[in-house]
């Protein structure tokens, strides 16, 4: 669909859960600037979706050899030095635990190296509180592990939905809010898209999977979260969402967030803790294309959310 359509449909969702709700069409700021400091200008030419492996290789029990490359997979998705942003889990074979990944990364091209500017968010083990790393103070590699959801484009300057929203009035979460926007119009039609968001003002609930895998079968949802570390972290938080409508057939999660930020908080988004105050500012491109890489053979629907 069209930016104008498409910021139509999500003004409509989001005046049903917001008290306050803009959505226009603007050209994408710089996001080499604060507070995104991305390491590609835009999240224009060529938008894409890469769904990659899957909540199956985490649980029940996990499956440490499904190990991936940004490198790779932007030459899967036939976009050699993309720019990607998303969610994903980071590689236990690099990092030697398990953690949350929030990728950020212009992807090597012929003409020069990759550009990682993604953060890990792991349990910090002095404190059991959320340690905040970027990648590249350790590490130099583009690998990550078990499952990404990305959003790849070739991260130039361009026309982007601006979406901004105010004070929740309903029960469902920003990603959650634009995703059943589109859902509900576009209906058997998926529709996918990705960028990035700032909650501005408030408090979100965010979870950080532990540095040891489970031992014992994580077989429900209640399982899942009673592994999960959960957290409330404070404004600003930058958000990486990668959102389709709906599955057309590929197994794929249909949502999917991750957020830092530059005083040593992130992980993986689910809600806003302080509706009355929650400020949100994003940027959005709808997807031109979807992959599907390395889809579970054997498969099921916990731990999707």
């Amino acid at each position: 669909p069209s930016l104008e359509e498409l910021a139509g449909v999500l003004q409509k969702g989001l005046k049903e859960n917001f008290a306050d709700a803009q959505v226009s069409v603007i050209d994408c700021p710089d996001l080499t600037q604060e507070p995104f400091n991305f390491p590609a200008k835009g999240i224009c030419g060529k938008p894409r979706i890469a769904d990659v492996g899957g909540v199956p290789y985490l649980i029940p029990l996990v499956q440490k050899e499904k190990v991936y490359d940004l490198n790779t997979v932007a030459k899967d998705i036939e976009l050699p030095g993309a720019f990607i942003l998303g969610a994903g889990a980071v590689s236990s074979r690099v990092l030697g635990k398990n953690a949350e990944f929030i990728p950020i990364v212009k992807t090597k091209s012929e003409k020069r190296p990759a550009v990682n500017g993604s953060y890990v968010a792991q349990i910090n083990p002095a404190d059991k509180g959320c340690l905040l790393e970027k990648y590249s103070s350790k590490y130099t590699d583009c690998e990550f592990g078990l499952l990404a959801n990305l959003y790849a484009s070739e991260g130039q300057p361009g026309k982007v939905i601006e979406v901004k929203a105010n004070g929740r009035t309903g029960e469902l979460n920003f990603v959650s809010c634009l995703r059943q926007a589109l859902e509900k119009h576009y209906g058997e039609k998926p529709v996918g898209m990705g960028g990035t968001f700032v909650i501005q003002k408030g408090k979100a609930k965010i979870h950080i999977m532990p540095p040891e895998f489970s031992a014992c079968p994580l077989n429900t949802d209640e399982d899942v979260n009673n592994w999960l570390k959960f957290f409330e972290m404070k404004a600003p938080l930058i958000c990486q969402p990668v959102i389709v409508s709906r599955d057309p057939g590929f197994d794929l999660r249909v949502e999917h967030t991750h957020c830092f930020s530059h005083h040593g908080e992130g992980g993986h988004y689910h809600q806003d803790t302080s509706p009355d105050s929650v400020q949100y500012l994003g940027y959005f491109q709808p997807a031109e294309l979807l992959f599907r890489i390395d889809r579970p053979q054997e498969t099921h629907l916990v731990g999707r959310d």
